[in-house]
């Protein structure tokens, strides 16, 4: 009896899976190899075609065929964790309007300016959690306003999570948490947030059908289980967004629990029973996984845009033919605090962190004479960091205590540099765990079909790989270079305010 697990980011799309009695993988696929291509039509902007996810997610399954066989025709239940925030659009026959508006696409920011003006502030923060900001319901309102006749046209909206569900069980389904992902949810109600409804002119009924994240949500239609090559009617029984199933899959559901990730971006995720909010709204709470009326549990989120997609960066325009572990080696032989060169990381769009200015990248006190490549890659760790440290600040100021994080074996935690300049600069403990977004995915599907009885038996087999702990000198050196760094980055978002005066 197995579970398969995806994983939908905006990179690539990952596939897991597991047997369900011992909990171990099987098999494991992603697709594409090399990153997914962003539609960039314009600076800030970040588009792409839903009908790529659903292309790479047959790619994935049928890699994971050619490992494990004929184990895939006893696949029990699926799935789905996906990239948040994103806005797909359909029409009656389920067709796609327009290419789907990703997270890091930041062209509503004044839309959801507009939106928190009209509501007001302090009740947005109430009822909301959070201020429109560029969640979804803020690129909604932007397509109603920028293009009517598509507007005109939506039967159906829907984040990319749903979209998959939708292509496997020609329904058009939406939870709880997505909601509240894209502020569509009132925490006071418990229920729609009719004043965002109000304010940007969305109807209602454009609203998907709502059911639990834990439920059997659809099964899988002959054509869609004919192109994956798994058996008809298999329930699709979990969806969550990447950062609440990360939490997932890291076993963090309870209060004071906390997961990290660092992939394209990088995210703390903060589980709580109290309702709680930033007065500026610089991290995000959201309806956690398993959040009931009687039992709620909240996940507050900080993101950063800009974060394994510098070091991405780096790898793809300035490095011939080096890997990510040379740049680790190389970054290895500078001592802590990059010789003085600081990097501000924020190169991905407008960031939540800093009231969702888009203050890019930069390099700062770049000496020709003394800083060669393998200081730009420590420093670029020590900024994304930093990025990292200046959002924990945030978070403690909102009471909520963190001691240490959990984040899967994976993307920048697989360094051993990465986790030793996070656990100094943050004073945080680190363990890490031998899972991954879309193993957490095959295991919620297994909660949501009741193959588990509750997530203690689902995550029995979690193993802890890996703890690094903070050393007082380090920390302390490290909270002096913090502090350097802040105030550059304090410097340069207060020229970004006076240029918009």
């Amino acid at each position: 009896m197995y579970l398969l697990g995806y994983d939908i980011g905006s990179s690539s799309i990952k596939a897991t899976l597991l047997d369900a009695e011992t909990g171990s993988s099987v098999a494991q696929a992603i697709s594409p190899h090399n990153e997914m291509e962003m539609i960039v039509k314009k600076p800030g902007w970040a588009e792409q075609e839903p009908a790529t996810w659903w292309l790479h997610v047959v790619q994935a399954t049928r890699e994971i065929k050619k490992q494990a066989g004929s184990k895939l025709n006893d696949v029990k239940a699926i799935g789905i964790a996906y990239q948040m925030h994103g806005l797909v659009l359909v029409d009656k026959k389920l067709n796609v309007l327009r290419p789907a508006i990703i997270w890091c696409d930041s062209r509503a920011v004044e839309t959801g300016a507009k939106t928190e003006a009209e509501i007001g502030s302090e009740k947005c923060l109430k009822n909301l959690l959070n201020l429109p900001g560029n969640f979804t319901a803020s690129k909604l309102r932007w397509v109603r306003e920028n293009e009517p006749d598509i507007f005109s046209r939506i039967w159906k909206f829907m984040l990319p999570g749903d979209y998959i569900a939708m292509k496997m069980t020609g329904e058009v389904k939406t939870t709880p948490s997505g909601l509240s992902e894209g502020i569509f949810w009132d925490f006071v109600q418990d229920d729609i947030a009719g004043m965002v409804l109000d304010a940007c002119k969305i109807p209602e009924n454009l609203i998907a059908e709502i059911v639990p994240v834990f439920s059997l949500q659809g099964n899988l239609t002959r054509e869609a289980a004919d192109e994956l090559g798994l058996a008809h009617g298999v329930p699709i029984s979990y969806r969550a967004g990447d950062q609440p199933n990360n939490a997932l899959s890291l076993s963090c559901l309870e209060n004071g629990e906390v997961a990290t990730t660092a992939g394209t971006s990088g995210v703390v995720y903060a589980v709580n029973s109290a309702i709680s909010y930033d007065s500026l709204s610089r991290v995000n709470t959201f309806l956690h996984v398993n959040h009931e009326k009687n039992n709620p549990r909240y996940g507050t989120l900080m993101c950063i845009n800009g974060t394994g997609i510098l070091y991405s960066w780096l790898k793809a325009n300035l490095i011939n033919g080096m890997g990510y572990k040379e740049m680790d080696s190389l970054a290895e032989t500078v001592k802590p605090g990059s010789d003085g060169l600081f990097t501000i990381p924020y190169g991905n769009g407008a960031e939540r962190t800093l009231e969702n200015i888009n203050l890019g990248s930069m390099l700062y006190r770049l000496n020709f004479n003394l800083h060669k490549k393998q200081h730009v890659f420590r420093s670029a760790q020590e900024g994304i960091i930093f990025a990292f440290k200046y959002g924990l600040d945030i978070i403690g100021e909102m009471g909520i205590k963190i001691d240490k994080l959990k984040a899967g074996y994976a993307n920048m935690f697989l360094s051993p540099l990465f986790r030793k300049i996070f656990a100094n600069v943050c004073a945080k403990v680190i363990e890490l765990y031998n899972t991954d977004g879309s193993q957490g995915a095959a295991r919620g599907a297994g909660i949501g079909a009741g193959i588990y009885k509750n997530a203690e038996q689902a995550f029995k087999v979690l193993k802890k790989v890996d703890t690094t702990e903070p050393e007082k000198e380090l920390t302390r050196f490290y909270q002096e270079v913090y502090n350097e760094w802040k105030s550059i980055l304090e410097h340069s978002l207060q020229f970004e305010r006076k240029k918009g005066d």
